[in-house]
């Protein structure tokens, strides 16, 4: 729910914003008669969105703005005169004000303004993480038979406000697989919050998930939304939901099962909608038969299940991998583009990458850009660990069938051939004794291989 901060100075015109508010958009509100009472409220309370009055004595509306800045407070401000100086406004709007509006405007527009300066705000921050997703956009790429069934099932399973369960081995993606859930989702306009389970202290898990108020424990300064809130209506990742200790996973059923929550230190109930995507890395059936993890909270999980294989398992995607991290990677660091020679594709693809899959192939490849002196990468700077581990082959049990093992390893021989024969169709041909330039583009075709230049 959204909160907003009324601060004027005339109670009576306040408190009247306020229940207006309430009544007309359903907004959450506070009221403050002074600047300086508004930004300890400020300080204190999870405020998404502020009605400023220009006109104070003492500390005016400009004295707030410039004290927000100062602090590094961005919640959003909607400014607001009964002198109809519009060359203020415009002046609030230069301090970080988001848009002004007259006393003598309807209170239907002032909620307008504060729907449009919260959902800006929403939009700046995608717009960040759209732009760490898109630099960091390399697990999802590739069109093995593995990462096509994998697509297949995100486009399925997305559109369905059921809780998913994200299945993988670390590194592998599990996060950009998230993403691409909400992105296609119906709600990618929504926030997506991300909370690696793991990384959160056990006394702070609650607070975290939850929400708090203030005063609640020592610490608890103000008030906070917890990550359920944060997320809105859009999709709420918890990243390594093996790790919940079991009074955390108690209170996560119980909001799985009624869509509320309740902040540390109140007793209100709070509705959230945001749909819940999980992931693990863990056997979370083995972790319930050994009584680490509820049963009834993995049945509240696993609705839809995604597996995301093991770079291993779709192998010959590593050459478009490869390609796109070292493009990523020139581009970050303000370098030449440098290109990799087959030889060292080669070696790369006899790794076996089960320490860190994708990731590990990200540090792999910045370590090599960084050891080459010239333009091409080659053999001579792959890391010695790799080289060194033993061929693949050794792979323990795989759940892949027959016919699946056979489709990755078909692509993988021609990949590995245009790789040699610089995506020459016709010399990629000849090397692999086919008939013409014709038999090796449908067999591309048939492994969603597209041809280069």
């Amino acid at each position: 729910m959204t909160t907003v901060l009324i601060v004027d100075d005339v109670r009576a015109m306040a408190d009247q914003y306020a229940y207006d508010l309430r009544r007309i958009a359903g907004f959450e509100t506070l009221v403050a008669s002074d600047g300086d009472a508004a930004l300890s409220t400020l300080t204190h309370d999870a405020i998404d969105c502020v009605v400023l009055d220009l006109e104070m004595p003492g500390k005016d509306g400009f004295a707030v703005l410039r004290a927000m800045k100062e602090r590094g407070i961005t919640t959003p401000v909607v400014v607001y005169t009964g002198t109809g100086n519009y060359d203020r406004c415009a002046q609030a709007i230069r301090l970080g004000a988001y848009s002004f509006v007259d006393k003598a405007d309807s209170v239907e527009r002032v909620a307008r303004e504060v729907e449009n300066a919260v959902e800006r705000r929403m939009l700046v921050a995608e717009v960040v993480e759209l732009r760490r997703y898109a630099a960091e956009d390399t697990a999802l790429r590739g069109t093995s038979p593995a990462m096509k069934k994998l697509k297949e099932s995100i486009a399925r399973v997305a559109p369905i406000p059921s809780t998913v369960l994200i299945v993988g081995e670390s590194g592998s993606g599990k996060e950009l697989v998230a993403r691409d859930v909400h992105r296609l989702s119906g709600r990618e306009r929504e926030p997506f919050i991300a909370i690696n389970c793991a990384a959160l202290p056990e006394s702070l898990i609650e607070s975290e998930l939850f929400g708090h108020e203030r005063g609640a424990f020592t610490g608890a300064n103000a008030t906070r939304k917890g990550a359920f809130e944060a997320a809105g209506k859009g999709t709420l990742f918890l990243d390594e939901i093996g790790e919940l200790p079991a009074s955390a996973q108690a209170k996560l059923l119980r909001v799985l099962e009624d869509h509320h929550v309740v902040r540390v230190g109140s007793t209100r109930p709070l509705a959230v909608p945001a749909r819940v995507v999980a992931a693990t890395h863990r056997e979370l059936q083995q972790d319930v038969a050994a009584a680490r993890f509820r049963q009834d909270l993995l049945f509240r999980l696993e609705v839809h299940v995604l597996r995301v294989p093991p770079l291993r398992d779709r192998i010959s995607d590593l050459p478009e991998l490869v390609d796109h991290i070292l493009t990523a990677t020139c581009a970050r660091f303000g370098m030449k583009r440098k290109t990799i020679a087959p030889g060292a594709i080669e070696l790369l693809s006899a790794y076996d990458w089960k320490r860190n899959n994708v990731r590990e192939l990200r540090n792999v490849v910045e370590r090599m850009l960084i050891a080459a002196d010239g333009d091409v990468i080659t053999a001579d700077h792959i890391p010695a660990e790799i080289i060194e581990e033993a061929p693949r082959g050794t792979r323990g049990a795989d759940a892949r069938t027959f016919l699946e093992r056979k489709a990755e390893a078909e692509r993988q021989i021609i990949v590995a051939a245009l790789e040699r024969n610089e995506w020459h169709i016709t010399r990629t041909a000849q090397d692999l004794g086919l008939a013409d330039h014709a038999s090796l583009l449908k067999i591309m075709r048939r492994h969603g291989v597209a041809s280069r230049g």
